[in-house]
């Protein structure tokens, strides 16, 4: 660098620094995100990979200079982005539509907190935009908001324009790998806390990455539910994004794995069959082996367990009718089924409205075919396991492995806990999903798992 470019990376690193213990000063539960970058003026005029921030130094004082918010918003904005993990992609369908969710989320979270210090002058476009989306009932997070821009279809062009009003950072470091992310000029920790990271300009994997994140975020979500509540009553999106990128997640496939029981089934088994008996005998008599290959072999299989189905008018029949080839899908893999099976489908609104016993492969397919909702009323999840106790004790089923009961959870629990496994499943519509007894698993399907 000549003397003249020194000197303006200096004053821009001051700029961030500034901008960084302006943050802190206002939003304290930001403390361990804001200490976890390094600064490397680089290609970008501001961006992030959740490890650096690189910068354009005549950028970043160019934006200064115009409004001092400007860089203290920018600032918040990258740090937010990696909050909620937001540069940790993997698949997109689309990037462009990818990139202007994540901007939407983060400055609809931004202009929420109302801090004066960030106030710049672009939120005033945004929000005629931000509130349309608030009216058509819009949860303004990236996932929801990529969905919904995804079924839209815009155009390059208009998806351009849109996100020209939310851009505040360069997206490019998210979508390389970390050994190309250039580590150039001078670095400088932008921050007290920059022991999980790696040395200036080195890579950190994706994986790590997002463990460190993903523990930030928490940290955050405590924070706000807790000692910062009254910050917290004023950052509603802000949580809902933070319950997004923290909330835990289950393999619907694995979860019906649990439902399993030991079996007997026609195969055999390679394992126990002895092969040195087998051409032994093969070799003395002619053709008769010493020891028959078994025929049987024991494996994991389904066999009894009850998918119960909330009917209630908050309940979506289209929603249904996919969960249930969801899990149809899956038990129909390989060694999922026995020849026989014993599965009750249940609909319940307030009451039993349909039991539907299903006892083979092509019973389920029929089933299929031929649905039909029915109920509609309230939601009571009691009657449910009462009907299932009577099943028991008139021997419909011998061994009872679970109960899976799709719903949108606002009804009434049993006091008592059954003696089997029970998992209460939901579509996800957003982040406040209804607490579920401590005896039950909650289980959380994304949309795109239908």
């Amino acid at each position: 660098m000549t003397g003249r470019e020194e000197q303006l990376d200096a004053l821009a690193r001051d700029v961030l620094r500034l901008s960084r213990n302006t943050l802190l000063v206002n939003l304290r539960f930001l403390d361990a995100a804001l200490s976890q970058f390094t600064l490397l003026s680089g290609p970008w005029a501001l961006a992030t990979d959740g490890q650096h921030i690189y910068y354009d130094p005549r950028a970043v004082l160019r934006s200064y200079r115009a409004e001092r918010e400007g860089p203290v918003r920018d600032y918040l904005h990258m740090v937010l982005h990696c909050v909620f993990r937001h540069n940790l992609v993997n698949t997109l369908l689309d990037r462009a539509c990818w990139d202007l969710a994540c901007d939407l989320a983060v400055e609809a979270v931004i202009q929420e907190l109302d801090l004066p210090c960030a106030a710049a002058r672009r939120q005033t476009a945004q929000r005629p935009l931000l509130q349309s989306l608030r009216d058509q009932g819009k949860r303004l997070t990236a996932e929801t908001l990529y969905r919904y821009f995804l079924d839209q279809r815009l155009p390059p062009a208009e998806l351009q324009r849109l996100r020209g009003m939310v851009q505040a950072d360069d997206h490019a470091p998210w979508y390389l790998p970390p050994q190309s992310r250039p580590g150039l000029g001078r670095a400088d920790a932008a921050g007290g806390n920059a022991g999980h990271l790696s040395s200036p300009g080195a890579g950190m994997s994706q994986a790590a990455l997002s463990r460190i994140w993903k523990e930030i975020a928490a940290r955050m979500q405590t924070d706000l539910e807790t000692f910062s509540r009254l910050r917290g009553d004023r950052a509603g999106n802000l949580v809902q994004n933070l319950r997004a990128v923290t909330r835990e997640t289950y393999d619907y496939a694995s979860f019906l794995r649990k439902f399993a029981v030991l079996g007997e089934a026609m195969k055999i088994n390679d394992d126990e069959f002895d092969y040195i008996f087998y051409t032994y005998g093969m070799k003395l008599f002619g053709n008769l082996p010493l020891i028959e290959p078994l025929e049987y072999q024991e494996v994991r299989r389904i066999r009894e367990f009850v998918i119960a189905i909330d009917t209630s008018g908050s309940v979506q029949g289209e929603l249904v009718q996919r969960f249930v080839q969801k899990t149809y899908n899956i038990l129909q893999q390989e060694e999922s089924f026995f020849k026989k099976i014993n599965l009750h489908i249940l609909q319940c609104d307030t009451q039993i409205q349909e039991d539907v016993k299903i006892t083979s492969r092509e019973e389920f397919d029929r089933y299929l075919r031929t649905m039909r909702l029915s109920g509609f009323g309230g939601t009571d999840f009691r009657p449910v396991f009462a009907y299932v106790e009577e099943l028991r004790r008139a021997k419909e089923f011998r061994n009872l492995k679970g109960l899976i009961y799709f719903t949108d959870g606002y009804g009434v629990f049993p006091a008592q806990k059954p003696d089997y496994p029970t998992a209460f499943v939901f579509l996800r519509d957003g982040y406040e999903l209804p607490e579920v007894p401590s005896w039950a698993i909650r289980l959380v399907l994304e949309p795109e798992e239908l």
